[in-house]
């Protein structure tokens, strides 16, 4: 087994506690949905311009963060982005039914993409997310 240098296991942590921000940010994109356009479009389609505009909130949030702390590897990015992965289908099911008290079959409605519930695309990019800015990071520098 090989050992991991002392900054690889750095830049895992910091990817972990920067997951932390992105669930600030979605709930503040939630906040978002809720407080403006949610009222005024069906529930559907306010679930499809959140998921968009999370996606690309994600997006640049990462990329930013990633110019100061990019993955070392493909190997540490795709398992950051399961990790991360994890952790946000671990809170959306215990918050969500713990703490806001969502059925069960409310939660998974979520993931039904034939009736335009469009949330599994975020956890692919989300999941994505440290690969994609690797790649990226990696061929600019």
């Amino acid at each position: 087994m090989r050992s991991c240098s002392g900054r690889r296991v750095r830049i895992y942590l910091v990817y972990l506690a920067y997951w932390l921000v992105l669930m600030v940010l979605a709930v503040g994109n939630g906040v978002l949905r809720e407080g403006t356009y949610g009222r005024y479009i069906s529930e559907l389609r306010a679930h499809q311009v959140s998921t968009l505009t999370g996606a690309a909130v994600f997006g640049i949030a990462v990329w930013l963060f990633s110019k100061r702390w990019l993955p070392e590897s493909t190997e540490q990015a795709v398992y950051i982005g399961l990790t991360w992965l994890a952790m946000t289908l671990c809170f959306e099911f215990l918050f969500g039914h713990y703490v806001a008290g969502h059925s069960w079959s409310r939660l998974l409605q979520d993931y039904d993409l034939l009736s335009g519930r469009v949330w599994p695309l975020l956890l692919a990019w989300v999941t994505a997310l440290p690969y994609i800015v690797y790649r990226v990071g990696g061929s600019a520098t």
